[in-house]
C-alpha cells in the first residue's frame, strides 16, 4: 500500500550506461537483476507522466582528471561516471522529455551541491519516489536527505538494485528505520495512480 502525503515526483537515479545500459556501470559492482527491473522502471515512469507526477532524472558525472570525485575511490568503487564516456549517458531507454529536468550530480546524493531542492519546490512535492542506483550508495543517501529535508521517502523495492544482495537489504532496511512507509512495491506505485485516474473520472 503506497501512502502518499502532498504531490508525489519519481527521482529516477543513476540508471546510465548509454547504449550498453544492460551492462553494470564500469567502476561499479551490481547485483543481479538490472534486465529485469529495467522494464518496471520504464512502465513506471510512463504511468507517472499519464498521471501527472513530475519525473526528474539524476545523472552522476565526474571529470577525467576526477578533480570532482572527492573520496569516492576511498571506497569499493573504481572511477566511474566519466564525462564524455557512453557508460556515463542516461540508459538509451530512459528518454527524458524536453520539459523534464536532468540533474548532474558530483556526490551520491542527488542533493548534496545540486538544484534538486529547488526543482522539488517548483513542483511543490510532498512525496518522493525512487527507482535506480544503487540502493546501498545514491538511492540510501538520497532518500536520507529526503528525509531531512522533511519529505515523505518512498524507494520502490523493485525498481532499485545494490551493489550487492547483502547491501541492498540492509540499505532498505535502514531507510525503512527512517520512514515506517519507506518501502514500497511499483504495483503499490501504480495501483495508487490508478486510484487517483479513477478518482477523476
Amino acid at each position: 500500500m503506497l501512502a502518499v502525503t502532498g504531490r508525489p515526483v519519481l527521482i529516477v537515479v543513476d540508471i546510465q550506461g548509454g547504449a550498453t545500459a544492460s551492462l553494470p556501470t564500469p567502476g561499479i559492482p551490481v547485483m543481479a537483476g538490472k534486465q529485469e527491473r529495467a522494464p518496471l522502471v520504464r512502465g513506471l515512469i510512463a504511468h507517472c507522466r499519464e498521471n501527472g507526477v513530475p519525473v526528474v532524472f539524476i545523472q552522476e558525472v565526474h571529470k577525467p582528471d576526477l578533480v570532482d570525485i572527492g573520496r569516492e575511490l576511498d571506497g569499493s568503487e573504481g572511477p566511474h561516471c566519466i564525462e564524455g564516456e557512453d557508460g556515463t549517458e542516461l540508459a538509451s531507454w530512459i528518454e527524458p522529455r524536453p520539459e523534464e529536468f536532468v540533474i548532474r550530480k558530483r556526490r551520491y546524493s542527488a542533493f548534496f551541491g545540486t538544484e534538486l531542492e529547488i526543482v522539488l519546490k517548483a513542483y511543490q512535492a510532498g512525496t518522493v519516489l525512487l527507482v535506480g542506483g544503487l540502493t546501498d550508495v545514491c538511492i540510501h543517501y538520497t532518500a536520507a536527505d529526503a528525509h531531512q529535508h522533511d519529505y515523505f521517502v518512498r524507494v520502490v523495492t523493485d525498481c532499485v538494485g545494490g551493489s550487492s544482495l547483502r547491501a541492498h537489504d540492509a540499505a532498505l532496511e535502514a531507510i525503512a528505520y527512517l520512514q515506517r512507509d519507506a518501502l514500497v512495491t511499483s504495483g503499490d506505485v501504480h495501483a495508487w495512480l490508478d486510484e487517483q485516474e479513477t478518482a477523476r473520472a
